[in-house]
């Protein structure tokens, strides 16, 4: 599912319009972004939790040039479902 067809059901969904829904998915996505970037966690309660992870150190190896590198230490964004999301999945 895609942004757009995200934006088109709600509108549908709610009775809003498409520019207002638009609006409300963006500023949801730059809250959650903006958040993550200062390192706070966004938890929704009966869907999941947007999450930083620390990646440790590690190495590597590029096998086509038969090379050992070195991949840094790094965080990444991670979603983690909740229990009530995962049991509708799990169907």
């Amino acid at each position: 599912m895609t942004k757009a067809e995200i934006v088109n059901q709600v509108a549908q969904s709610t009775g809003v319009q498409k520019d207002q829904v638009l609006a409300a998915v963006d500023g949801f996505m730059e809250a959650v972004k903006d958040s993550l970037a200062k390192g706070e966690p966004v938890y929704l309660r009966g869907f999941g939790s947007f999450i930083i992870k620390h990646r440790a150190e590690k190495t590597a190896r590029n096998i086509t040039k038969e090379v050992t590198i070195t991949i840094p230490a790094h965080d990444i964004p991670a979603f983690k479902p909740s229990k009530a999301f995962v049991g509708q999945i799990k169907k």
